[in-house]
């Protein structure tokens, strides 16, 4: 005979679910926050060379943008000097 499912088991599913939820959008922030510019000035390259124009003040755009995220990855950053540190890659 099947037994049904305890209430607690089911509330212990969607938490956990919740908590993967959680942990995949900080992951997908920090990525975004480090590399949103360089994507952002991209896919506007992109659009611009669809359309026929030239892209390259947004491929020059998109360069800088590449070298201040290798810059702030390369930073050590803490608890104290999060601010800071984002702050200056200006994403």
């Amino acid at each position: 005979m099947h037994s049904p499912t305890k209430p607690t088991q089911l509330g212990q599913g969607m938490t956990e679910y919740i908590i993967i939820v959680a942990l995949i959008a900080v992951a997908a922030i920090g990525v975004y926050s480090l590399l949103g510019k360089t994507v952002r000035n991209q896919v506007s390259g992109i659009a611009h060379e669809v359309s026929g124009q030239s892209a390259s003040q947004q491929i020059n755009t998109a360069r800088s943008a590449a070298r201040r995220s290798g810059t702030v990855a390369r930073q050590d950053v803490t608890l104290g000097n999060y601010d800071e540190s984002t702050e200056s890659g200006d994403n």
